[in-house]
């Protein structure tokens, strides 16, 4: 009797501990928009940082169709921790474009840049903040207390500058890098509904599936498809 007991807490142990990892490709069908150039001419500094011109972030596709910085979350997942969060302002733009926090989570903002950036978030759900940055000023903290849909944060002294932010109460995010390709790590056992959401979309234009993670990989592959032209 002893040994069947222990062998059923081995067995509900093993399985509240079982936990997998949801990967998967996100694609545009349609034809992409060409990425246009941004004006930077106004401050020296932005403009001699860069090469070449510097182009928007807002939809970026590969020759394979592939998607760069989509946000693909677990829609009522629990628990999770997600990486230390780092939003830059390098070359007078924002990198990473799109980042997730969770509720309470610090967003180390930095200043790489010798201007004077100012940062203004778009939040509706979370208090909004607007502060200044010179180029002295090389780091500040900030974090946001309630869970939100993607925001916006932008330079208002640079107009071309935006990011955007989500806030989840759980840490199985991730953003899909220039292979269109994200992984999500430790999801608990379970079926899931999977988000994607694209900043050219918007929240109008997510993708959602169902997947079953189990102890090995599940996939999730997206496809946002650019909307037919209205005769």
């Amino acid at each position: 009797m002893l040994k069947f007991k222990i062998s059923v807490i081995l067995l509900l142990v093993s399985s509240l501990t079982l936990a997998g990892t949801i990967s998967g490709t996100v694609t545009f069908d349609g034809k992409t928009p060409k990425r246009k150039k941004l004006k930077m001419s106004a401050d020296p500094v932005c403009g001699s940082a860069h090469k070449t011109p510097a182009l928007s972030e807002k939809l970026v596709v590969n020759d394979k169709g592939q998607i760069k910085n989509v946000l693909v979350w677990v829609k009522g997942a629990k628990g999770g921790s997600a990486s230390p969060a780092v939003l830059d302002q390098n070359g007078c733009m924002y990198s990473p474009h799109v980042i997730g926090v969770q509720k309470g989570q610090d967003l180390l903002i930095k200043n790489s840049d010798a201007t004077l950036h100012n940062i203004h978030s778009m939040s509706k759900e979370n208090s909004s903040f607007n502060f200044a940055m010179p180029k002295v000023v090389k780091e500040k903290k900030v974090s946001f207390d309630k869970i939100e849909e993607p925001f916006a944060i932008k330079c208002d002294v640079h107009p071309w500058m935006k990011s955007w932010v989500s806030v989840f109460d759980h840490g199985f995010f991730a953003v899909t890098d220039e292979n269109g390709h994200f992984t999500i790590e430790g999801v608990p056992a379970g079926e899931y509904e999977i988000v994607a959401w694209q900043e050219w979309f918007k929240m109008k234009g997510v993708i959602t599936q169902k997947v079953k993670v189990t102890d090995g990989e599940s996939v999730a592959d997206f496809t946002f498809k650019r909307p037919s032209k209205k005769k």
